[in-house]
C-alpha cells in the first residue's frame, strides 16, 4: 500500500490538514518520515505555481495522489448548492480550474465541503438537483482529460448533504459518470456507518481515494478503530489508491505524522 498525508498549500482554518506552512520544509519532512505522497489541500490553483510544486515533489521523491478543494468552501463560501447562481458558477469554475494541476500530477480531484449545505429556505430536492447538475458538468470536463473525481461522504455535524456511503452511491447513480466515485474517510464512517468494513466492501471499485484518522480524529492508532481490519478489507476489494492521512496535528504535527506512518506500516504488515 502507498501512504500520503495532507499538506495545505496556504494558510487555512481547516484543522485536520496535518501540515501547514513552508512547503519545501514540510515536503522534505513528509518524505523523511517515509510517506510515498502528499495530498495537496489547494484552495485556488492560481495561488500556487505548478512548476514550483513539481520541483518540490521531485526533489522530495513524493507523488501527489489527490487535490483537496474544501478550502474554497471554508475560506470563501463557494458551493454547488448555494441559492445564488453566481456562487454556484464560481464553485464549478473553481473545480474545473483544478483539472490542469490534476493532469500534471495524475491526481484525483476531491469534492468535499465545496458541495455545500442545504441553506435555510432552500428545498432539499432543489439542492440535490443543483449538486447533481454541478457534478455532471465537472465530471464531463474532467473525463476529457482522464481525471477522476471523488466525493467524500461527510458526517451530519459538518454538512446536510451526503453523509454516508449509501447516499454517495445513490448520488453516483444519478450523476452517471464513470470517472465519478467516492472518497471514504474513517473518521466520518465511524460516525455515520454501522460497520466500516461492510461499507468499504459495498462501495468496492467506486472507492477512488481513502482518508484515515482515528475515532477522535487524531492519527491512526490514537483511538479505537481497527486499522488492521480496515486495511485488510481495502486489500480484499483490490484497492490500488493511496491511504491518505487527514487528521488533527495532535499532540503536534511531528508526533502525529510520525506515529501515523509507523502505525499504518505496522497494521499493513501484521
Amino acid at each position: 500500500m502507498k501512504f500520503s498525508i495532507v499538506l495545505s498549500t496556504q494558510a487555512a482554518q481547516f484543522q485536520a490538514a496535518t501540515f501547514k506552512g513552508d512547503l519545501e520544509t514540510n515536503m522534505m519532512r513528509i518524505a523523511e518520515l517515509g510517506y510515498d505522497g502528499v495530498e495537496l489541500a489547494l484552495r485556488d490553483p492560481k495561488l500556487v505555481s505548478l512548476d514550483e510544486l513539481e520541483r518540490l515533489t521531485c526533489l522530495c521523491g513524493l507523488s501527489v495522489p489527490a487535490i483537496g478543494t474544501g478550502q474554497a468552501w471554508g475560506e470563501e463560501g463557494l458551493s454547488f448548492t448555494d441559492p445564488d447562481p453566481a456562487v454556484r458558477r464560481a464553485a464549478l469554475d473553481r473545480i474545473i480550474s483544478h483539472i490542469p494541476g490534476a493532469v500534471h500530477f495524475g491526481a484525483i480531484i476531491i469534492i468535499g465541503l465545496i458541495r455545500g449545505v442545504i441553506k435555510p429556505g432552500v428545498d432539499p430536492v432543489q439542492a440535490m438537483d443543483w449538486l447533481v447538475e454541478s457534478l455532471r458538468e465537472c465530471s464531463t470536463a474532467a473525463f476529457q482529460h482522464g481525471i477522476l473525481l471523488a466525493l467524500e461522504p461527510i458526517n451530519r455535524y459538518e454538512t446536510t448533504l451526503i453523509n454516508n456511503a449509501n447516499e454517495g452511491l445513490e448520488l453516483i447513480r444519478r450523476v452517471g459518470a464513470d470517472n465519478f466515485g467516492l472518497l471514504l474517510d474513517t473518521f466520518h464512517m465511524n460516525i455515520e456507518e454501522p460497520n466500516i468494513e461492510v461499507t468499504i466492501r459495498q462501495c468496492g471499485s467506486r472507492v477512488f481515494h481513502f482518508h484515515v484518522a482515528d475515532s477522535n480524529r487524531w492519527y491512526p492508532g490514537a483511538g479505537h478503530l481497527d486499522f488492521k481490519s480496515i486495511l485488510n478489507v481495502l486489500n480484499s476489494i483490490h484497492y490500488k489508491g493511496y491511504i491518505s492521512g487527514e487528521f488533527l496535528p495532535k499532540p503536534d504535527t511531528e508526533t502525529s505524522a510520525k506515529r501515523a506512518i509507523l502505525n499504518l506500516r505496522h497494521f499493513q504488515g501484521s
